[in-house]
């Protein structure tokens, strides 16, 4: 079978591209380049520089390619940026996404796997873990526009017979072992990757945004996923799915919390080079603390996460940093 993997040529994306053509799937990616990298895509895989907000292109690649899969990354991902621009978000990560959907329940498609976040949640009002019946009261335009295309994803499933999978992300860091893809992105707002990056002197500086969270160190928590355990439960989910379980909405984290300061110590720890930490005021949008609870994952899918340990998720995303800065001074 032809899968389509919309995003394919960024940080996520890729890695299930490669992920795909190693199990032995057919790929084809659609992206605009707009984040992403033509040659983040893999040479065996089919790259369709397009929009997904253009039905047409969209309606004509899943006929002539008779697929029945999408994976669907594509979208804007930077909380402040959706607080200060909504309208965009709105546009990319909602709108775009129901003219996708629209595309997929008119050519047939079976299997719809949808890259969505924790940011639903925003702070939560109950326990941590957050389970997937918490409630649902996100912080940010980024997180409601993520929210809006679950429940439509949710309506047209009720109506056409399209199955789903919404996998709410927590904290995606580290790159693919192999050395093949890793988030390449410039001025990428992830923390870990911003932190390699001042530790590689690619930034002047570390930025920490709020020293003053109800948390034992004053700074936001966060359950951090290495990419590969997250692109594997994306690969469950489609056989989930082409196995006929039904509809899945499910949290992909480990299920334990690290601090900003403890994530900077722990690449500081790993590189052996120190790099400057400046203390600033709170962003907007940034929940407190989100950790999930992971169980209906693991129990629904049977996922197993092997590369929970901060330590190899940090040497993972400094080789790739360092990897990438190789190949930016040949080009």
């Amino acid at each position: 079978m032809t899968v389509l993997v919309t995003g394919g040529a960024g940080y996520i994306g890729s890695h299930m591209v490669w992920k795909l053509l190693d199990a032995g799937e057919r790929v084809i990616v659609l992206d605009r380049l707009s984040t992403g990298f033509d040659w983040a895509v893999p040479a065996e895989a089919k790259l369709v520089v397009g929009d997904i907000g253009d039905q047409d292109l969209v309606e004509t690649l899943l006929g002539e390619n008779e697929i029945k899969s999408v994976f669907h990354f594509a979208g804007s991902v930077v909380v402040p940026d959706s607080v200060s621009d909504p309208l965009s978000y709105y546009l990319n990560n909602t709108v775009k996404s129901r003219t996708l959907i629209e595309a997929c329940v008119h050519q047939g498609v079976s299997e719809f796997i949808f890259s969505s976040t924790a940011a639903v949640y925003g702070t939560p009002a109950e326990a941590i873990p957050v389970k997937e019946e918490a409630e649902l009261r996100p912080e940010s335009p980024y997180g409601t526009s993520k929210l809006m295309t679950e429940l439509m994803l949710r309506d047209v499933a009720a109506a056409h017979p399209l199955h789903y999978a919404c996998l709410r992300y927590f904290n995606v860091a580290g790159a693919d072992p192999l050395g093949r893809t890793g988030q390449s992105t410039p001025k990428a707002t992830h923390l870990i990757k911003a932190a390699c990056e001042a530790a590689l002197s690619k930034r002047p500086e570390m930025r920490v945004f709020g020293t003053d969270y109800p948390t034992p160190d004053g700074t936001c928590i966060r359950d951090y996923i290495h990419i590969t355990d997250l692109i594997e439960a994306h690969y469950l989910a489609l056989q989930h799915l082409r196995n006929e379980g039904g509809n899945l909405i499910a949290n992909c984290g480990y299920g334990h919390g690290l601090s900003v300061f403890e994530v900077i110590d722990m690449v500081k720890q790993v590189s052996g080079l120190d790099f400057d930490v400046v203390l600033s005021d709170r962003r907007a949008g940034d929940a407190v603390s989100v950790v999930a609870d992971s169980s209906l994952i693991k129990s629904q899918l049977g996922w197993q996460p092997g590369h929970d340990n901060l330590q190899e998720i940090v040497t993972h995303a400094l080789a790739w940093e360092a990897a990438l800065e190789r190949r930016n001074n040949k080009t």
